[in-house]
């Protein structure tokens, strides 16, 4: 049976590139998300937008597992950069995912830990890790691996990156790759992130979201590209 990769992005403008380029294409519905099953350099794929949040990329991460039986899972998008070495348009290659709104720490638990849980921040695979680097390097884009945050909240604030920064180490944060990671893992998935960084979450993200969204999914879209060719 031939390998199928899970393609995610998490809004239209983080797909529709590979949209154009998927080949012999049919849709399936299912929990309202469309799944685009089709081949993209001769590679089976499954291509999806998941909304945007952690609750809708779950979902849309575990049908992918559940109804076309994917091996490998790459989420593609935006997000807002928290490394102070980062700038618009640079790219973060997952290392790791972790929800930084997870918080009980009332409870004595570290930000970010998931009680009751081995494991609450996600490795993401060595291999697509390499992969996207090797991709990053040849495209001549200025990348950092790193740890990716995750919320239900759009970040806007000096303070709240800086904490995000100091307290849980990350690299930039956005709103849907920890759920990814997470399901990935419970399946034994492997998975990697790839983001463009839109903004820099410091309160900027008004004038700076809208105008470099589509440019960093370009970005992102050429990576991802390079990748499937690879893979």
């Amino acid at each position: 049976m031939s390998e199928v990769i899970g393609i995610i992005g998490a809004m239209d403008e983080e797909i529709e590139l590979m949209l154009k380029e998927i080949k012999d294409s049919k849709t399936v519905v299912k929990a309202g998300i469309s799944y685009h099953v089709g081949t993209i350099f001769d590679k089976s794929v499954v291509l999806c937008r998941s909304g945007i949040g952690k609750v809708n990329a779950a979902v849309t991460t575990q049908i992918l597992h559940d109804s076309f039986g994917v091996s490998k899972v790459l989420f593609t998008g935006v997000a807002g950069a928290v490394h102070p070495d980062l700038n618009i348009g640079d790219i973060v290659i997952s290392s790791e995912c972790m929800q930084h709104d997870m918080d009980v720490t009332p409870l004595g638990y570290q930000k970010g830990i998931i009680p009751d849980q081995e494991v609450s921040s996600f490795p993401a695979d060595a291999g697509l890790i390499a992969l996207a680097e090797k991709s990053c390097r040849e495209l001549n884009c200025h990348y950092e691996i790193g740890k990716v945050l995750s919320g239900d909240q759009f970040i806007a604030s000096r303070e709240v990156v800086a904490s995000l920064r100091q307290e849980m180490d990350g690299a930039c944060v956005e709103m849907e790759g920890a759920a990814v990671a997470q399901v990935c893992f419970m399946n034994n998935t492997p998975f990697v992130v790839i983001r463009s960084m839109s903004d820099r979450a410091d309160g900027s993200a008004e004038v700076n979201y809208k105008e470099f969204t589509i440019e960093a999914s370009q970005r992102s879209h050429a990576i991802l590209a390079q990748m499937l060719q690879a893979l």
